[in-house]
């Protein structure tokens, strides 16, 4: 008599969340690329916990295990993206650089989410001191990286001299980006012109 075979039941897939504090970087990227995708298609008000734990398939303990905040992972996802789309230019002159470097940044706030993500993380942190800390002594120097190293080849090339006013015009030139990305007015590029001149022309006085 022929033996009854049994269909096995198939194991359930495992999910992507990690047990404990190590994060998994397939579970870390599942959750940027998520979150990323609901900024991209529905924009920051559609942006909530449950609807990422149900995009990423993870859970709210594991996100908030990995991001103590709301403005942790935005941050994260800003930033997840920042060097694939900002150019860091090296035609050999200092003014042609920033203005270049600077387009780039403006382009790419302006035709994707970046920018509404960027003005999402400085909502976001308004409340919470640390993170306020955070972003000035961390994130702030890493999106500045650009613009110094950019001034640190003018001055190894003798174009410029090193000194106090090149971190006055790194301030200066975020600052100016900045105000133009949180009211929304990133259309005028002759305002990166303009103020790549007057800053430029003032290093370059002796």
């Amino acid at each position: 008599m022929p033996q009854k075979t049994t269909k096995s039941t198939p194991a359930k897939p495992r999910s992507r969340s990690s047990i404990g504090a190590v994060r998994s970087p397939q579970s870390t990227e599942a959750i940027l690329e998520a979150a990323a995708a609901i900024l991209e298609e529905q924009g920051y008000r559609a942006f909530t916990m449950d609807a990422l734990v149900e995009r990423a398939g993870s859970s709210k303990p594991t996100i908030y295990r990995w991001w103590r905040s709301k403005g942790a992972l935005l941050r994260d996802v800003y930033e997840r993206t920042a060097l694939t789309f900002v150019t860091s230019p090296d035609t050999g002159n200092l003014e042609q650089d920033l203005i270049e470097h600077l387009r780039s940044l403006w382009s790419w706030w302006r035709s994707s989410s970046a920018g509404e993500t960027l003005r999402s993380v400085f909502i976001e942190i308004q409340l919470d001191s640390k993170a306020i800390a955070e972003f000035r002594e961390e994130f702030l120097p890493r999106r500045e990286r650009t613009l110094r190293k950019i001034f640190a080849r003018a001055v190894s090339a003798g174009e410029i001299v090193d000194g106090p006013a090149v971190e006055v015009a790194v301030s200066m030139l975020t600052g100016m980006s900045w105000l133009h990305l949180v009211t929304a007015n990133l259309d005028n590029l002759d305002d990166i012109d303009n103020s790549v001149a007057v800053i430029v022309k003032g290093l370059r006085v002796r």
